[in-house]
């Protein structure tokens, strides 16, 4: 009797069906979510920075063309993304700083190269300060990544060109005969050219305003040319973000 019924039980688990295997559905996105996707971060892009362009204009309505054309550009490309920067007017001897949004954090006069031009001497970030001549003591232009350091004094500045040893510090009062401070503080800018490149900026805004910014990482520092014209600098993101755009699909 035992074996007919273990004969049993064995003949009925042989017609029973074997257990399904579970499967984990993946579904990979398609190429048209993708693009959907793509269309709608860019869309969110160009929204901010069109935020960010109507915000600059409410500030730079009485800033300098140059200044005013440049932060429009920088804002309209995206340029700085999402970090603030830095516009050096080197013709009104101004600097502005303008946050990630397109708000201006402050603006002040600042001391810069005592000599005319737009471009430093090749090599002249090697050369001890006592064999650079008058005439080359230029504050260069262009668009510069600027990052914190500190000089040879321990003092914290901020490298624009550390190259051509180019630095933003505080003022310093180094020859009383250069009258640095009341350069600073009179109303035109024709007697800010002092420095042998450097530009100085006043102490206390330089502690407000430029150290908790830019005393880390890096940020954009855009220096406009006193003797070429703006439309080389701003020429360049026209040449920049045409290389960038992606080619349209057919």
């Amino acid at each position: 009797m035992e074996r007919v019924v273990l004969a049993m039980l064995l003949a009925a688990c042989a017609v029973l069906p074997p257990l399904a295997t579970p499967t984990l559905q993946i579904r990979e996105p398609s190429v048209a979510s993708n693009a959907m996707s793509a269309q709608a971060a860019q869309a969110l892009a160009q929204q901010i920075r069109q935020a960010a362009r109507k915000r600059a204009a409410a500030w730079s309505a009485d800033a300098p063309d140059a200044v005013r054309r440049m932060v429009d550009a920088v804002l309209t490309h995206g340029d700085t993304q999402p970090r603030p920067f830095i516009v050096i007017d080197k013709q009104a001897a101004s600097l502005f700083v303008i946050d990630a949004e397109g708000g201006l954090l402050g603006r002040t006069a600042v001391l810069l190269g005592s000599a005319i031009g737009d471009d430093s001497v090749p090599g002249i970030g090697e050369r001890p300060i006592a064999l650079i001549q008058p005439f080359e003591r230029t504050t260069p232009a262009g668009r510069f990544m600027a990052a914190a350091g500190r000089n040879s004094h321990g003092e914290d500045i901020v490298w624009v060109d550390y190259q051509a040893a180019i630095s933003m510090h505080r003022v310093r009062v180094v020859d009383p005969r250069e009258h640095r401070l009341r350069r600073l503080a009179s109303a035109t800018p024709d007697d800010n050219r002092i420095s042998y490149g450097c530009i100085n900026v006043p102490t206390e805004f330089f502690d407000r305003t430029i150290a908790p910014i830019f005393g880390r990482g890096s940020h954009a520092v855009y220096v406009l040319p006193e003797l070429r014209a703006i439309d080389s600098m701003l020429s360049l993101f026209d040449e920049k973000y045409a290389l960038e755009k992606p080619l349209a699909q057919h």
